[in-house]
């Protein structure tokens, strides 16, 4: 009989982990101190549930001891990591953030420190890095770099599995002669070995230039929409330009805009710069930001212009479809993108979307390795 009175035990004590403290009298918890601190997190999380001053409403000889009410915002996240699974910690910090805004948890270093990193805290941090100053603003930056290095990873993999992956494995000449020789990238990595004694430059390895950059070279335009609903394809288009810009065959120009227009081409390879610089909200106005990139158009049947938005115009639409109309008659390829992450399940205005499909532009939601499998049947014709 005891392993099934021991399955009870647990059953109940799981229903009066979920109840909260206000379930105690009916339904007591039944083990040892792990159980009474889960307990207390849960309760300094949940309590507020019933309103902003519920834990004043709790008789003092419920608060002593290792009570909620000795819990700080920083002491209750190191609890929660040491007592629930991973999942389960990262549920509760998503739900202190977004249903409860326990904003001590970004501006706060030592508690910013303890947060899991991952793209949900990445998209937090950036909506509320206003608040941030000093070394907290610093360690946000930190957490920001380690998420972006990670999603530039997988989705470098991506894309060099992709299409476009195929055609640029050309961009390193195997043709190793004088004429395609990179002197400066040849110096530049190989000045640690600089012999001081013989005063000479040791060259470990040649670099060439690609023969794709050389006779090919497609400018791509990405312009993204920097309002708040657009934060996942900000972060994703942002790390897929930095990706662009690494390869020879692109010349990769980045735009963010709202009502204004910003362009981060000069630092297209740092995304956590350009991630840094996005100030979500605002109106929108689509047809100034492709007006502006209409301008970056020098050779159009070898460019692409890739708008990245909910199609949410704030303007006259008129205004978007005449800039629209011009760019694609130009002979440049205009690819409307309304979502683009894992996911591509956006929400977007399908009129809008539905006019510039008829005017010939590409429409659709897209995957960064969709994207870059795409824009490879473009530039192969």
């Amino acid at each position: 009989m005891n392993g099934p009175q021991r399955s009870d035990g647990a059953a109940l004590n799981r229903w009066r982990l979920v109840l909260g403290k206000n379930a105690q009298d009916q339904m007591p918890l039944e083990g040892g101190p792990k159980l009474a601190r889960m307990d207390d997190a849960l309760d300094f999380l949940y309590s507020r549930e019933a309103g902003p001053d519920v834990r004043d409403d709790i008789p003092r000889e419920r608060q002593g001891g290792s009570g909620a009410s000795q819990l700080t915002v920083a002491r209750w996240l190191s609890e929660v990591r040491q007592l629930f699974p991973q999942e389960t910690a990262e549920v509760l910090q998503r739900h202190a953030l977004d249903r409860y805004h326990l904003t001590e948890l970004l501006t706060d270093r030592e508690v910013l420190e303890k947060m899991e990193p991952d793209q949900a805290l990445l998209e937090t941090i950036l909506s509320l890095k206003g608040m941030m100053k000093g070394d907290v603003l610093e360690a946000a930056r930190r957490i920001v770099r380690r998420v972006v290095e990670e999603l530039t990873k997988k989705m470098r993999s991506q894309v060099q599995r992709s299409a476009l992956g195929k055609l640029d494995r050309n961009s390193r000449s195997n043709v190793h002669s004088l004429r395609n020789l990179d002197i400066r990238r040849t110096i530049r990595k190989n000045l640690a070995h600089y012999d001081r004694d013989q005063q000479r430059l040791v060259l470990e390895q040649i670099y060439f230039n690609g023969r794709a950059r050389r006779y090919n070279p497609w400018r791509v335009i990405l312009a993204v929409d920097e309002s708040g609903s657009m934060l996942p394809s900000i972060i994703h288009s942002a790390v897929m330009a930095g990706i662009f810009a690494g390869m020879p065959m692109l010349d990769t120009r980045l735009i963010i805009f709202d009502t204004a227009v910003v362009d981060l081409s000069g630092r297209v390879d740092d995304p956590v710069q350009t991630l840094m610089s996005v100030q979500l909200g605002g109106g929108t106005n689509i047809a100034g930001a492709l007006r502006y990139c209409e301008s970056l158009i020098t050779a159009p049947h070898h460019t692409m212009v890739v708008l990245v938005s909910d199609l949410c115009e704030g303007g006259p639409r008129q205004n978007l479809y005449g800039v629209c109309r011009d760019i694609i008659e130009s002979g440049a390829r205009l690819i409307a993108l309304t979502a683009l992450n894992e996911n591509a399940a956006p929400e977007y205005d399908r009129d809008t979307a539905q006019a510039l499909a008829d005017l010939g532009a590409h429409v659709g939601a897209m995957t960064p390795e969709k994207l870059a499998d795409f824009m490879a049947g473009v530039m192969r014709g």
